[in-house]
């Protein structure tokens, strides 16, 4: 069963202008998207990079004269692809529309020379979040209050249980998110991964894979790390950023600012797939970070506004979990808790020394929604449906 996606109407205005490239975890539905743009763009073609007979049209490039739409699916395996892709839009651009769609590497290759600049828009598609199961479209303005309507409570509890990826989402069985979740794992490592290290660093990178969701919500100690796995600091290091690379883990880093005397090192790691997380707590503050990020990601990409998503540290050890920012400017503070509504006083404090226009207490067990001292304490499942 396929279910509209958030971006499809800002890729479906963007394909007229320049290319669309689409990146994202494994199996958060990349391809699904392409191939039902596809088909509502009026036609077209869809290739894929593995397969024997599509490498072949795709470098024979005979493509319609007639206005088409024509997605190239894992293309950034083959090694001469922003060359190759470059040319072919400059050729055609005229009449063809180009989705290129793939695992996370889209973005490996975005960080070193960008000879594709001012020829694509990007989109780093996210698992569902309770506000696109509940049907949410509209995107708020930076700086402007968050609207809030209610969602369903269930539907909180199946993301928190089963994760945001469509397959397990949407099937909402034990068995079927055990399997999925195992072989998506399993195919990780032996496909992304390989392609990316050294065979040889293989069994370490699983290793550390396995230890990031006990350290999930804390700030990560690297040298921690080094230790348990017997590695130098900089092995851990380029391992990590390899499992950042090919969205298995996201970095939070704290926000700093003279007035609050923030920590200026001591990154949070979260990972994707929130449901690999067995801390009820835990699990539950990286499934908000995950619905955050997704909404800065999505500011950022459609909109092309510099949203940023932190969290809140200083030296005398108070913290707030999330800071979302614009240009560097805070927006609004998010505490996330289980059931705790008294509101934390760390909130109020960053409130008042960066001037946060807006503060929320985000509680996954409350069933009303107050204000007190500054602080909105709100349910989770409706704090979250205000979101995209």
């Amino acid at each position: 069963m396929f279910k509209a996606r958030y971006i499809e109407p800002f890729v479906h205005s963007d394909l007229p202008e320049k290319m669309v490239f689409i990146a994202g975890p494994r199996q958060v539905g990349k391809t699904t998207l392409a191939k039902e743009i596809l088909k509502g763009g009026g036609g077209g073609a869809y290739y894929l990079w593995d397969n024997k007979d599509d490498r072949r049209e795709i470098m024979k490039a005979r493509w319609p004269v007639e206005p088409s739409t024509v997605v190239l699916d894992e293309i950034h395996k083959y090694k001469k692809w922003k060359r190759w892709v470059k040319g072919e839009f400059d050729k055609h651009r005229d009449h063809l529309r180009i989705i290129v769609t793939g695992s996370a590497r889209l973005d490996v290759y975005r960080k070193g020379g960008d000879s594709l600049q001012g020829r694509y828009h990007h989109y780093r598609l996210h698992p569902f979040s309770v506000a696109e199961l509940a049907g949410r479209r509209s995107l708020p303005g930076p700086f402007a209050p968050l609207e809030f309507s209610a969602a369903a409570a269930e539907t909180l509890d199946a993301l928190l249980r089963f994760s945001g990826f469509p397959e397990p989402a949407l099937a909402r069985s034990e068995r079927v998110h055990r399997r999925w979740q195992k072989e998506r794992v399993d195919r990780f490592f032996r496909e992304d991964v390989r392609d990316l290290e050294a065979v040889r660093e293989m069994s370490s990178i699983q290793l550390l894979s396995d230890l990031v969701p006990e350290k999930v919500g804390s700030p990560l100690s690297l040298n921690s790390l080094r230790e348990d796995l017997d590695a130098s600091h900089k092995a851990v290091a380029h391992w990590m950023d390899v499992l950042e690379r090919l969205y298995f883990v996201f970095k939070l880093r704290p926000f700093t600012a003279k007035l609050i005397r923030s920590l200026k090192k001591g990154p949070k790691y979260y990972l994707w797939d929130w449901s690999m997380i067995e801390d009820p707590g835990a699990r539950f503050e990286n499934m908000v970070a995950s619905h955050l990020l997704k909404f800065c990601h999505l500011l950022e990409d459609a909109e092309g506004h510099r949203a940023e998503l932190h969290y809140l540290r200083d030296e005398d050890k108070r913290e707030v979990d999330f800071l979302v920012t614009v240009n560097r400017k805070p927006w609004f503070a998010v505490e996330a808790k289980l059931s705790d509504t008294e509101p934390a006083a760390a909130l109020r404090y960053f409130g008042a020394r960066l001037e946060i226009p807006f503060l929320y207490q985000v509680v996954r067990d409350a069933n009303k929604d107050f204000e007190s001292n500054g602080v909105r304490v709100i349910p989770a499942a409706k704090f979250l449906a205000g979101l995209v």
